[in-house]
């Protein structure tokens, strides 16, 4: 089987790990930490982000970069996006052969509004590879952890190596399937994020299930709206990456962003939610650039602006809430423009 690098030992990079190596792969998981990376060759599990999981064997971790992707046929970068370009940097310095990369990063990078295939493209040369691969789609590590069932896409423009990357994950736990819309994949799996940081506000404000479905409902809406606009087949949103995505992470307390909204809806500042937090909040610097490409592709994103307001003009939860159901009367379904209307599941 082949040798893979998993950059980035948090609870998605552990959990893809360990799907890599039930699946008899020879797996390195890099972690920048010396400490985290004996812990992990020592007991076996990543208490910290995926508690109670014991990886296979196959598995062993690096904290030296250069060592971690030594003749390795793939790589999968899995850090947070505020990361990537720096990862993609070092990469470059000690990477000297071609192999398959994919990504399994969920996030917009604000003022550049740069996808992260974008910021990978712009950091490292294409000697390097061929085209970016994303990994994305409805699926909790925890759950991948226990090996429970999940589904997710992979998306390229090239699709022989997203079939490349599906034959590398896929199992009879873990079902993958094919898209090329990556515009799609990647925008669906990010922009859920602030969806998922609303429902656990209104969840805060205890607004019950009819608040938390209109709000997934009509955030679905402006995903695909945005998504349009730039380029991303419609469709794609009503898959995995699109309404999958979003019910996983808008009803799952499994969720680091529905956490940190329920916070926020319970009173708690922004700095003192992340704090406590002690992960990545993707969906905070998310909602940051959504609401810049909002503006810049001039798409009507209410939602969106309202967790903004929240979150970086320091509006009440209940306030955004009030603004959002006295907005003026409109329709609930709006005509598709010409060039989408043509395009068949």
């Amino acid at each position: 089987m082949g040798k893979v690098a998993v950059l980035g030992a948090g609870s998605w990079g552990t959990a893809l790990a360990l799907v890599l190596g039930d699946n008899q792969h020879d797996v390195r998981l890099w972690t920048h930490r010396e400490e985290q990376a004996d812990t992990i060759n020592t007991t076996r599990q990543n208490k910290k982000y995926l508690e109670g999981i014991s990886l296979p064997d196959n598995v062993k971790a690096y904290h030296q970069l250069n060592e971690a992707i030594a003749d390795v046929e793939t790589i999968v970068l899995v850090v947070p996006t505020k990361a990537i370009r720096e990862v993609c940097s070092q990469l470059k310095e000690h990477l000297h052969h071609k192999v398959t990369l994919i990504h399994a990063s969920k996030g917009i990078e604000p003022n550049s509004l740069k996808r992260v295939s974008e910021m990978i493209e712009e950091e490292l040369p294409r000697d390097f590879y061929g085209e970016v691969v994303v990994l994305s789609g409805p699926s909790h590590a925890e759950e991948v952890g226990e090996r429970h069932p999940t589904t997710v896409t992979v998306s390229s423009v090239d699709i022989a190596l997203a079939q490349k990357a599906q034959d590398l994950f896929i199992n009879d736990k873990f079902r993958v399937y094919t898209n090329q819309d990556i515009i799609g994949v990647e925008l669906g799996g990010s922009l859920k994020n602030i969806i998922a940081l609303g429902a656990g506000i209104s969840d805060g404000l205890d607004y019950g299930d009819n608040a938390k479905a209109a709000l997934i409902t009509r955030g679905l809406a402006e995903i695909a709206r945005l998504g349009a606009a730039m380029g991303a087949n419609p469709l794609t949103f009503a898959g995995l990456t699109g309404v999958g995505d979003l019910i996983v992470t808008c009803t799952s307390s499994h969720s680091r962003n529905w956490r940190a909204g329920y916070k926020l809806g319970q009173g708690y500042k922004l700095e003192d939610v992340l704090e406590q937090m002690g992960m990545v909040v993707e969906g905070v610097r998310t909602t940051q650039a959504a609401y810049q490409l909002s503006i810049e592709e001039n798409v009507e994103m209410p939602i969106t602006k309202g967790l903004y307001n929240l979150l970086f003009n320091h509006e009440r939860p209940k306030d955004i809430v009030d603004q959002l159901m006295n907005r003026g009367k409109t329709h609930e379904v709006e005509e598709l423009p010409d060039e989408f209307r043509n395009h068949t599941l």
